[in-house]
């Protein structure tokens, strides 16, 4: 339910490209900063999964590791099903932290089959147990009011979403409003079967979520202004969930004599 397939490629990555964009990467954080030492982590999302060898040559990964090789924290997406041996090679290569990031995205059991992921939650638990059987950090990705999950239900379950997450292992979930613009999204809201979320929903998931042992939740805050309906208090309501994505503590709501 993401419109990252439209960045993606139908013919396998050629060799040496994923490397050359690590580079550039690098290279532009060198040229801003000045060096690599205040940065501490680093997210390769690949709007696919990293250890798919049609995205990721696994002949690379040696390669890949040592330009990390000053990084504490290296992160990753990828599929369930694709968390297995590369995945702790990889592990075994690095000098920092593995995280991996998966898309749970929902755990509504009529959605989640439609949805298709070619997931289910038990795929989600076998994958979660073997990075934490090999000290892999876990990351979850979770959608908000996802299709097929009714709208006056939507937050509860993207909060039974994170509470799964937890139960997993997860140390991160992050919050994700479901947006049209992928195809999928656009037929299904032409034809009345899915309206995006809007920022009261993303406010109540978030400080619903927040406060679990040894867990932070984070809100995808890019291109949040479709789904706030008042100019007079978004400004003010985004700076709240950022500072609550940084501090993790709950603050107290905003209230705007306009819009409530």
């Amino acid at each position: 339910m993401c419109d990252l397939w439209q960045n993606t490629l139908d013919n396998p990555v050629s060799p040496g490209a994923i490397l050359e964009q690590i580079d550039y990467a690098l290279d532009h954080a060198v040229s801003q900063l000045g060096d690599l030492a205040q940065l501490h982590q680093i997210k390769l999302y690949n709007a696919g999964s990293f250890f798919d060898p049609k995205a990721i040559p696994s002949e690379e990964d040696t390669q890949i590791a040592k330009r990390l090789a000053m990084f504490d924290r290296i992160i990753v997406e990828c599929h369930p099903s694709l968390v297995g041996k590369r995945c702790l090679q990889f592990q075994e290569s690095i000098n920092g932290k593995l995280e991996v990031a998966l898309g749970l995205e929902t755990v509504h059991p009529k959605a989640l089959e439609k949805l298709n992921k070619r997931m289910t939650l038990e795929d989600f638990q076998s994958a979660s147990s073997v990075l934490s059987e090999n000290n892999i950090a876990l990351r979850s990705f979770v959608l908000l009011q996802p299709p097929f999950v009714p709208e006056q239900e939507s937050v509860d379950w993207a909060k039974k979403t994170v509470d799964f997450s937890i139960s997993c292992g997860a140390t991160v979930s992050c919050v994700i409003p479901t947006r049209t613009g992928n195809g999928a999204t656009d037929s299904l809201a032409i034809s009345g079967q899915f309206h995006e979320p809007n920022l009261d929903q993303l406010e109540d998931v978030m400080d619903r979520s927040m406060g679990a042992a040894n867990h932070r939740v984070f809100a995808d805050l890019w291109d949040l202004e479709r789904f706030s309906h008042c100019e007079y208090c978004f400004d003010v309501r985004k700076s709240r969930l950022l500072e609550q994505n940084h501090s993790q503590v709950v603050s107290a709501r905003i209230t705007c004599s306009y819009c409530h």
